[in-house]
């Protein structure tokens, strides 16, 4: 089973037990948090799309911890001008490991699936 998760400005498909690296997100190593609604689900050929979220989907992760990417090196020149600039920057993540991916409460509700 996987799910469609945004977070950070971008959209990760995960499975439980995956570790994904995102955008920083407040919070100590240890504690677990809510990424929100998947926008997306699936389990072989079943798949659901939200629009925009699947509701009841929620998916949980918990946090491994917090550091920085690697060094991005930015130089900027001006030809013929004896100009150039050199900057750098490291993105902060946080390294997260899938807890749950949720179920959907309206098929919890009806075990006959009517």
């Amino acid at each position: 089973m996987f799910a469609v998760v945004k977070t950070g400005g971008k959209q990760y498909k995960v499975q439980e037990g995956d570790v994904i690296a995102v955008e920083k997100i407040e919070g100590e190593p240890g504690s677990e948090i809510d990424l929100g609604p998947a926008l997306m689900a699936g389990d072989g050929d079943n798949i659901e799309v939200g629009t925009p979220v699947l509701e009841g989907r929620n998916v949980t992760a918990r946090i491994l911890s917090q550091g920085k990417g690697p060094k991005i090196t930015i130089l900027k020149h001006l030809r013929r001008k004896d100009s150039r600039k050199k900057t750098g920057h490291r993105q902060k993540l946080t390294e997260l490991r899938i807890v749950s991916l949720g179920a959907n409460a309206a098929k919890e509700e009806t075990p006959d699936g009517a």
